[in-house]
């Protein structure tokens, strides 16, 4: 019954990914991702309401300062995702003037856009699924030995070296994630091919050169960035003593999609000469 009930849950929630998709609001899938996301925020609402009546009823002046922090504290991260999210680094590119049959081709300045945030969540999943794998066959064995309850005892999730391992774990992943993904080879012989070239550098090795160094640079400040979102979720509950309830791959997912879904209405409205409502 259970796996039934999964089966046709899922393909019921497909179904309606699908028709958002046909209505053009959005990636369907995603946005299913963001209604669960956000629905499961309502018991954080719940926990600051409590909080706020004990702090009424007991006394306690604490939580009069806890709450107005937890706030500010949420208004940051949620901008620092959306920094994280549309931070992108501008190579200018400079295309030379060729003629085509009649026409006069080339001779624009354009840029070569390099996201800061260019893998997304991954590297956070790949990090996460890694180190819970030793608490995961630690939960299936009875362990006893001394040694094997010391090194378990590292990957708690609210250890200091949990979060270190956790940390470069995540530049690692978004290393190796960019490199599959941006080819500065193939870019610099793209350039190449259409008469384009970056302002100092000479087409060929020395463009790719120069990609390769940008990016590695943008790449390792994506990586801290994406661990600065992943970490402070456990180090704000460490510190304060409160269950964050949505953890850094969630609020990316979050404000991703928000992102995604905004733009996407932002293009309709124009392509129907209607004004936007993004200033």
């Amino acid at each position: 019954v259970i796996v039934a009930t999964f089966v046709a849950g899922t393909l019921l929630l497909m179904w309606l990914g699908e028709q958002i998709d046909k209505k053009g609001i959005g990636n369907g899938i995603s946005l299913l991702i963001f209604a669960g996301i956000i629905s499961g925020t309502s018991s954080a609402v719940t926990l600051f309401v409590n909080m706020l009546k004990d702090a009424v009823v007991n006394q306690k002046t604490q939580n009069f300062l806890l709450v107005p922090l937890f706030l500010v504290f949420a208004v940051a991260v949620i901008a620092f995702a959306v920094i994280l999210s549309k931070g992108e680094r501008r190579i200018p590119v400079q295309y030379a003037k060729r003629v085509v049959g009649n026409k006069m081709m080339g001779g624009q300045n354009t840029h070569l856009p390099i996201k800061v945030n260019m893998s997304g969540v991954m590297p956070i999943i790949f990090a996460s699924a890694l180190v819970s794998i030793p608490g995961t066959i630690a939960s299936f064995v009875n362990v006893t030995s001394p040694f094997w309850i010391t090194f378990l005892s590292v990957f708690n999730y609210n250890s200091l070296l949990y979060a270190l391992i956790y940390v470069l774990l995540i530049i690692v992943f978004n290393y190796f994630y960019v490199s599959i993904q941006y080819n500065p080879v193939e870019i610099a012989n793209n350039l190449r091919k259409n008469s384009g070239v970056i302002p100092g550098f000479r087409p060929g090795k020395n463009t790719q050169d120069f990609i390769t160094k940008v990016l590695s640079k943008v790449t390792f400040i994506g990586a801290l960035f994406l661990s600065v979102v992943a970490i402070l979720p456990i180090l704000v509950g460490n510190l304060t003593g409160t269950a964050i309830q949505m953890g850094g791959t969630s609020l990316l997912i979050v404000v991703g999609v928000a992102l995604d879904t905004a733009q996407q209405l932002e293009s309709q409205m124009v392509m129907r000469h209607h004004k936007g409502f993004l200033k």
